[in-house]
């Protein structure tokens, strides 16, 4: 029971010492040996996301007329175009 509010009250401590400070920047202020805390900047990594298109080719299966009587199958491809996610991610 101790231990657990130990860890919650120092969670609750580290918390409420985060303030951002820019883009992609954060300052934390950490307890240290001493009483008194200590105050460190953080930088975040950036993420860029975006689309890009590309082509492929798809099988297409059908049916052909050969003879009054029977369909042949027919197997073939088609070029079709395809979006695809990116993402960037630059470390600081």
């Amino acid at each position: 029971m101790r231990k657990t509010l130990f860890v919650l009250a120092l969670t609750a401590l580290t918390v409420g010492a985060c303030t951002k400070t820019g883009e992609n920047e954060f300052q934390v202020k950490t307890p240290t040996v001493d009483v008194g805390t200590e105050t460190k900047t953080i930088t975040t990594p950036s993420v860029d996301v975006g689309t890009r298109k590309d082509t492929i080719n798809t099988p297409v299966v059908g049916t052909q007329k050969e003879t009054l009587i029977v369909n042949k199958p027919v197997v073939g491809t088609k070029r079709t175009e395809v979006t695809t996610p990116t993402v960037k991610v630059t470390k600081p």
